[in-house]
């Protein structure tokens, strides 16, 4: 589960990010579809992390939740620095309270994902023996 998880997530970010760049999917005035503030460094972000969680996919288990992981908490402090500071967050990526809400969203899923889902890599237990062998 936490593997497909993983495939839309890196679909849905690196399409997002791209169509960041898109004139008429993004308007003069930088909102990507109507409601979420961007700029092209909260597009190649959108990017990068779309791509990662495609490797992750591709990969082992341990990377998917280590990808969920790691990106639940940095969705988490993104999410955190933009309601405290307002935009751009650090100086660095323009959002808006839409993107807020969305990051806290992706940040929910992914800590979840990362922490609360059963591994893929974990040995099923019902064909193991309670009884030690002596």
């Amino acid at each position: 589960m936490a593997k497909k998880l993983a495939l839309a997530v890196g679909v849905v970010l690196t399409a997002v990010g791209v169509l960041g760049f898109v004139p008429g999917v993004t308007s003069a005035d930088g909102l990507l579809l109507g409601i979420f503030e961007v700029d092209t460094m909260h597009n190649i972000v959108h990017i990068l992390t779309g791509v990662l969680a495609l490797v992750a996919a591709m990969g082992s288990g341990a990377y998917v939740g280590l990808y969920f992981k790691v990106f639940g908490v940095v969705y988490a402090l993104v999410a955190a620095l933009g309601l405290a500071m307002g935009s751009p967050i650090l100086g660095l990526i323009s959002a808006n309270m839409a993107d807020h809400v969305l990051h806290i969203a992706l940040a929910a899923v992914f800590l979840y994902a990362g922490f609360g889902m059963k591994s893929e890599s974990a040995p099923a237990m019902g064909g193991m023996s309670s009884n030690p062998v002596m």
